[in-house]
């Protein structure tokens, strides 16, 4: 279904910009918090199961700590 795979690409070309925004948290000189880990987690999992355009329009976005 194209409209799912353009929505899929949204989300995670926003995905993927938000897992950028917080790459230096995992530098060698710093110790990423529980928050921050689950942050992470929470981001990298959230395209799945998301198998109908109306799941990806409703997806909650974790919050950053």
């Amino acid at each position: 279904d194209n409209a799912l795979n353009r929505k899929l690409l949204e989300l995670r070309t926003k995905r993927n910009t938000l897992l950028a925004e917080t790459d230096w948290w995992g530098a060698s000189d710093n110790t990423m918090t529980a928050d921050q880990t689950q942050y992470r987690k929470d981001l990298r999992d959230l395209p799945n199961g998301l198998d109908t355009v109306e799941k990806v329009a409703n997806v909650t976005w974790p919050t950053k700590p």
